[in-house]
């Protein structure tokens, strides 16, 4: 099969895995959108962090973190303190119900990617998780292409 047409299968193939990884999404009765979930993963992973790096870790702007930010706040998931170092700068962490939440979709995703591996033998597994962690570090290496 030529590179173009395995890029296309890929691509297939990490639709239908998005939609199988959202499917059942137990966090949507609570609001809770892809994004505003990468915002809380960022958060909970790197606590005490600013919009300014949450956006840079993100790869989004200030003010689509912040908008993201309000909301997850008024749902009571994260709260804001100011930074001790500079007065115009906030500090972000979870509060005890985003920790909560956060376990909980945690959680999820890893009894929905348990159920993707079940169905390949231990050996598959292994070389499955390795060969996708070597191909998305080295697509992190490699300049986005300019739009034709």
């Amino acid at each position: 099969m030529d590179p173009s047409a395995l890029a296309e299968r890929l691509v297939d193939i990490l639709d239908r895995l998005r939609r199988l990884a959202l499917e059942g999404n137990p966090l949507e009765d609570a609001g809770v959108t892809m994004p505003r979930l990468s915002l809380l993963d960022w958060i909970a992973a790197a606590p005490g962090s600013g919009v300014q790096e949450a956006a840079d870790g993100l790869g989004l702007s200030a003010p689509t973190v912040s908008v993201t930010l309000r909301r997850l706040e008024d749902a009571g998931l994260v709260a804001r303190a100011p930074d001790p170092d500079d007065r115009r700068a906030v500090r972000l962490s979870l509060t005890e119900a985003g920790l909560a939440l956060h376990r909980r979709a945690r959680a999820f995703r890893r009894r929905r990617m348990g159920a993707l591996l079940a169905a390949l033998h231990p050996e598959e597994q292994r070389t499955l998780v390795d060969l996708l962690a070597r191909a998305v570090e080295g697509a992190g290496s490699v300049p986005p292409a300019p739009d034709a």
